[in-house]
């Protein structure tokens, strides 16, 4: 598993996480709240230059991650283009890669120990009732980290297609794809249990 934390030290690394997180949601909140175009722009622009302030290595990091958000603003174009609502289109694609470039910035800058710890306190309420939270709190950071390891044992699986055959790759590599996340489950679970499970909350 790898860790998704930014190597480069920004100036908001130092920042509580609980903070950061409410500032996320605030400012997604207000993306969806405002429909101008101009605003949408600028707000694009204004994360675009939090990103460009921690130097190069942070940005090319960062729109590295963004990548994925390719075949989306693909599918939105084109979806827009067969309604004829193009200009709806551009501001929900605008509105996307500013929300998810902040989730990002937000993700980069604060590690999984604080926004768990985070998590935690906001389950306190569930705790007082007497309900379990420890199986949520496992469940979550292993998504976190898994989905970044999958998608690269993913391409790895296309890269070893494309070495091996000259047809291009088709739903016939789902299955060994299916196995291998099977797999990491297996042992991840294997793990857990070595370490005493998913057991009730213990008062930190």
């Amino acid at each position: 598993m790898i860790s998704l934390t930014s190597p480069v030290r920004t100036w908001a690394h130092g920042w509580p996480a609980g903070v950061k997180l409410m500032g996320l949601c605030l400012t997604t909140m207000l993306l969806f709240v405002i429909d101008g175009m101009a605003v949408q722009v600028v707000a694009l622009l204004a994360v675009l230059l939090l990103y460009c302030l921690p130097g190069r290595a942070f940005l090319r990091s960062g729109l590295t991650h963004l990548r994925v958000l390719v075949p989306f603003i693909v599918i939105v174009l084109i979806w827009h283009f067969v309604t004829d609502d193009l200009t709806l289109g551009v501001k929900t694609i605008l509105r996307m890669i500013t929300a998810v470039a902040l989730a990002n910035l937000v993700t980069m800058t604060t590690t999984l120990t604080e926004l768990m710890d985070v998590v935690h306190r906001l389950m306190a309420p569930l705790r007082r009732l007497g309900i379990s939270t420890a199986p949520l709190e496992i469940a979550m950071p292993l998504l976190i980290r898994f989905a970044p390891v999958l998608i690269e044992r993913a391409q790895l699986m296309f890269q070893s297609w494309r070495a091996r055959s000259v047809r291009r790759q088709n739903w016939r590599i789902v299955l060994p794809m299916m196995l291998l996340a099977l797999d990491d489950a297996d042992r991840v679970g294997e793990a857990l249990k070595a370490r005493g499970g998913a057991l009730p909350n213990k008062e930190r």
